[in-house]
């Protein structure tokens, strides 16, 4: 089964920001530590950091385009990042969400299972 994880930032504090700043140098090394670990998992794909700034939403109303310019979630609901992972079942990706520091520091993992085409 394929699995993507949506990493919810919520307060978690990302470089460069006076959050991050403020982390003691040893908690840094173990995030990027435990990011690093991360890209070792057999079946893990990692994805990329998004900005959490910036956002297009597109609608299509009577024939029309319609574009606005965003996000309009709340920052502890917003999607900071996302990976892959095909795994057994949805309990190793249940173990891998575990792992993702968001998860720990302030933010959130959704796992949704992809439906194979």
């Amino acid at each position: 089964m394929k699995y993507m994880l949506l990493i919810y930032q919520g307060t978690t504090p990302l470089p460069p920001s006076p959050e991050w700043d403020a982390l003691p140098s040893e908690k840094k090394r173990e995030i990027y530590a435990a990011y690093g670990a991360l890209n070792e998992i057999p079946g893990y794909t990692p994805g990329q950091r998004m900005d959490g700034d910036t956002a297009t939403t597109v609608r299509v109303e009577d024939g029309r385009t319609l574009v606005t310019d965003g996000p309009f979630v709340e920052l502890k609901e917003a999607v900071g990042g996302y990976c892959f992972l095909e795994a057994d079942n949805i309990d190793a990706a249940i173990e891998l969400a575990g792992r993702i520091p968001a998860a720990s520091l302030g933010g959130a993992v959704e796992i949704r299972p992809l439906v194979e085409q």
